[in-house]
């Protein structure tokens, strides 16, 4: 099957490369309404596009980093693929709270709903992605349904939610700042676990190999794919990647998701 993957992505990346299409990159595109010195420093994001295509499927992409560092980039998995990408910065624990890093990332998913067409997106063609805290926050902003709300957003209108290695239930670094271990699992309003619901987006979660993982993270991602099974919600896939640890199951990933956005969209 991971062959399968590997099929697919390249074919889709090879036949766009065919059509000669040109890419740009816009930088440092301010999505955030915050005066806060903090906020304009970090709520930044990039676009990807390609310059002549039009109703193209849109990945953002959130970065990982344990929610308290790194910073936003292009995947190379995701260029040259007939796809805009946007790449968020956002707000970083312990200098601010969970709640203030989830309505970042809130605010640049409503941002890339509105503009996004004008980069040759589709607005009913976007996908939500990750890797590990930004996995965390793809599931959050797509389960719990308020955060999008604010910025008068469904969070159903998501064409899917492709969450790479993400934490399920309460974040690590959310619960530390609370004065809990990392081995003692949470689970709270701010864990996607208790946000399980029937009428969600697509959930693809996909985790490295059990043994290899942070933190039980593959157990947490089978138990959120058992419940959200169990409330109805047939669109929740799980997918381990044996043999790669928690970075370098992100190079695999890729490839399901590309398969995912190409079933998804009925392509």
């Amino acid at each position: 099957m991971k062959k399968s993957f590997l099929l697919i992505s390249v074919f889709i990346c090879t036949f766009i490369n065919a059509q000669e299409v040109t890419y740009k990159t816009i930088e440092n595109l301010v999505y955030g309404a915050s005066q806060d010195v903090y906020a304009k420093e970090r709520c930044k994001l990039d676009i990807y596009y390609p310059e002549k295509l039009k109703d193209c499927p849109t990945v953002i992409w959130f970065h990982g980093g344990g929610l308290t560092s790194g910073s936003k980039s292009i995947p190379s998995k995701l260029k040259k693929c007939g796809m805009v990408v946007v790449a968020v910065n956002y707000r970083l624990l312990p200098r601010v709270t969970i709640s203030e890093c989830l309505d970042d990332a809130a605010a640049a998913v409503a941002w890339t709903f509105k503009e996004v067409e004008r980069y040759g997106g589709n607005k009913r063609k976007i996908f939500i992605s990750g890797h590990s805290a930004g996995g965390y926050l793809t599931a959050m902003i797509g389960l719990d349904k308020k955060w999008l709300k604010k910025y008068d957003i469904n969070a159903d209108s998501i064409a899917g939610l492709i969450p790479f290695s993400g934490q399920a239930i309460s974040h690590f670094s959310y619960r530390k700042m609370n004065g809990i271990d990392n081995l003692q699992p949470t689970i709270d309003e701010f864990a996607p676990l208790f946000h399980v619901r029937k009428d969600a987006p697509p959930l693809i979660l996909i985790t490295g190999d059990r043994e290899l993982e942070l933190f039980g993270r593959y157990e947490e991602n089978a138990y959120l794919w058992r419940m959200m099974r169990l409330v109805g919600h047939n669109e929740t896939y799980l997918y381990e990647i044996g043999g790669h640890g928690h970075g370098a199951m992100g190079e695999p990933a890729f490839y399901i998701l590309h398969q995912y956005v190409k079933k998804i969209l009925g392509e």
